[in-house]
């Protein structure tokens, strides 16, 4: 057996061979245990890593998960993902073996989280639950694909929760304008709100803008990245999803305006963020704003639902503004046309006319 002790201090190490993913034989040594047991049973555990053998612990098989996906990931998306798998999945499922866990383990393990409370007496949320569950079975699934377990336990259970469809506010042309008006007296909120408003860009994409974006002889900006605050520091990603990357043609009146803003700002340069901002303070500013003008107080993705809610109001189709807002698909799009009810209205009153049409011809 390749465990070994160090004679100079006193502790373990393993120096054991494997095959690696390209087939090629490689040797591993892993030094500082302080017991034979424990380099042991590293050994054991990398063995089967090594050779993907669903008999190993559920925690071990996570850890290759991980090295799987992570690369694949942004930041932001995998600190979700590691929060969730550490606090909800791991403490139930680590010392399990993956081939050994039933459905009705993750049953149990659902009631649960089912059964939680906090201190104010609040379960989680039917949103969170159906996450937490997929997460889990995105585990499972993994193992099935890549690594020929043999079915996936998660799936079998069934999910738990329900996506919560968040209510969609906006703001009229009139509300938006009440707001901006308030916004005059600090130009860099003036700015950030015009470009959310017309243009319907995220929050991650307005933060992220350079000066470079704009031309303004063609009158577009390009979103091409998104900003995030990561481990206390500013991080530039690549937007959303694919479809995020996009030329927006901008109103002449726009192009002006930050055409102008630019020009205010003193020693920039191009690859330079136009909005050093956070977005705490994008979230002041519209508490501030709002109650100024007297208007409801929306969040501020909530503009960039008001910005589709303009363009569907306006008779835009559903491929259009899907294209301009960076919709991955257009049914994406479909959900925001409750928010205009009067179009219902304007419908049966066109087809009253059409039947009306038909009768006069009779």
């Amino acid at each position: 057996m390749p465990v070994y002790k160090n004679e100079d201090n006193g502790t373990w190490y393993v120096l054991t061979r494997y095959v690696d993913w390209k087939g090629e034989r490689k040797q591993k040594c892993k030094r500082g245990f302080e017991t034979k047991r424990e380099a042991q049973e590293w050994e054991r555990v990398f063995k089967q890593q090594s050779a993907a053998d669903m008999d190993m612990n559920f925690s071990a098989f996570v850890e290759l998960y991980i090295k799987d996906i992570k690369p694949r990931l942004k930041e932001n998306t995998w600190l979700t993902k590691k929060h969730i798998i550490e606090t909800k999945i791991l403490p139930y499922f680590e010392k399990k073996n993956v081939s050994e866990i039933t459905t009705k383990d993750v049953i149990a393990w659902q009631n649960e989280l089912l059964a939680f409370r906090d201190e104010k007496k609040k379960p989680y949320s039917q949103t969170y639950l159906k996450t937490v569950h997929n997460q889990l079975s995105a585990i499972f699934n993994h193992a099935v694909r890549h690594y020929d377990l043999r079915s996936n336990p998660a799936a079998k259970a069934g999910n738990m929760g329900t996506e919560e469809r968040k209510e969609m506010k906006f703001w009229t042309k009139e509300e938006y304008k009440k707001f901006a008006d308030e916004m005059m007296d600090k130009p860099v909120s003036y700015y950030a709100f015009e470009m959310l408003y017309w243009c319907g860009i995220r929050e991650g994409e307005l933060l992220a803008l350079t000066a470079g974006d704009f031309d303004f002889e063609k009158g577009t900006v390009t979103i091409s990245k998104s900003y995030q605050r990561l481990h206390g520091e500013d991080v530039i990603t690549t937007p959303k999803t694919r479809k995020s990357n996009r030329t927006i043609k901008m109103p002449q009146f726009l192009c002006e305006e930050m055409q102008d803003y630019i020009g205010m700002l003193y020693g920039y340069k191009k690859k330079d963020r136009i909005f050093p901002i956070s977005k705490n303070y994008l979230h002041r500013e519209m508490d501030r704003g709002s109650s100024a003008a007297g208007v409801k107080r929306i969040r501020i993705h909530d503009l960039r639902h008001s910005h589709i809610s303009l363009l569907i109001d306006m008779g835009f189709s559903a491929v259009a503004i899907a294209d301009r807002v960076g919709h991955e698909s257009i049914e994406i799009t479909y959900r925001y046309a409750h928010l205009f009810p009067s179009k219902q209205t304007e419908m049966a009153k066109k087809l009253e006319y059409e039947r009306m049409d038909i009768e006069n011809v009779r």
